[in-house]
């Protein structure tokens, strides 16, 4: 699914799509990580910012320093010294995000889009006929049985998009359609291959697990884990999901309240594409 060649569309007179394949697919997706951190650290001139996404990445930049041309001129050649192996290492912290499974406030949301669509199979126990999954507890059980990276953030501040680390933990699911007019902040959802975190009461189209009391976006930046960004998450980095009973979600939104909530993030590891490539393939192989 990884193109020949990058693939260069304007966007305005300001930004620049290069993609670099086609599909929600993790090897592509760390190539796109590594070709834009290879441009951030090329220093161009007239550069302005970079956005990963699943399988491209947006390149904004001023064109009173830089002309189209010869920017893409300039990740080119980054590209082709690069090289299209999936191989490498980046920094990557890992999150913990605590969710209470198949919560009121989700169910909630579930049931008034079924009085409109009544033959919209409630999400748990679809998810779980796709997946050939028994029950709701065996869906939590796969659901925060493997980390999660953080492949691309975007559509709406602080949305990440999650893919599975561990293959044979993967779900899938369809979008709604229609989608929802309505979804609760801080709801956990999947749709294709990803899982998300709702950063703020948006509508939407994933199917609905489970909810975090714990922010992913803090536009006011009132907890200390935002003080430096708007956004908890950043490309690259790894989620795992602890599932949580309703005491300590209920003590984790007091605290949240209060202002004194921190994450659990762990920020002083480095993430081996080479040696994940590895396990996953041992992890297919022993589930045969």
């Amino acid at each position: 699914m990884l193109h020949e060649a990058l693939r260069f569309y304007p966007g305005g007179d300001r930004a620049i799509e290069v993609e670099l394949g086609d599909g929600m697919d993790f090897t592509i997706n760390f190539i796109v990580h590594r070709l834009v951190a290879a441009v951030r650290e090329a220093q161009i001139a007239g550069l302005v910012d970079l956005i990963p996404e699943l399988a491209s990445f947006q390149v904004n930049y001023d064109p009173d320093r830089i002309s189209y041309e010869d920017l893409c001129h300039e990740i080119e050649a980054l590209y082709a010294e690069m090289g299209r192996g999936v191989t490498g290492s980046l920094a990557s912290r890992l999150i913990t995000i605590p969710v209470l499974y198949f919560d009121e406030k989700t169910e909630a949301c579930v049931e008034d889009y079924r009085k409109d669509y009544p033959e919209k199979t409630p999400d748990p126990e679809l998810i779980c006929e796709l997946n050939g999954l028994p029950d709701r507890a065996a869906l939590r059980r796969r659901h925060a049985s493997t980390e999660y990276w953080v492949a691309a953030l975007g559509f709406w501040p602080g949305l990440c998009s999650l893919l599975a680390l561990n293959p044979t933990a993967r779900i899938i699911a369809p979008k709604y359609n229609p989608p929802r007019t309505h979804t609760p902040k801080g709801a956990v959802g999947l749709g294709g291959a990803l899982t998300c975190i709702y950063p703020d009461a948006t509508p939407g189209g994933y199917q609905l697990i489970g909810h975090t009391p714990a922010p992913t976006y803090d536009g006011a930046q009132r907890l200390p884990d935002f003080r430096d960004s708007l956004a908890l998450f950043r490309a690259g980095d790894r989620v795992r999901f602890k599932p949580v009973e309703r005491d300590e979600y209920s003590e984790i939104e007091a605290r949240v309240a209060e202002g004194t909530f921190r994450h659990d993030i762990v920020d002083y590891q480095v993430f081996s594409v080479d040696r994940y490539l590895d396990w996953a393939k041992a992890q297919e192989e022993a589930s045969k």
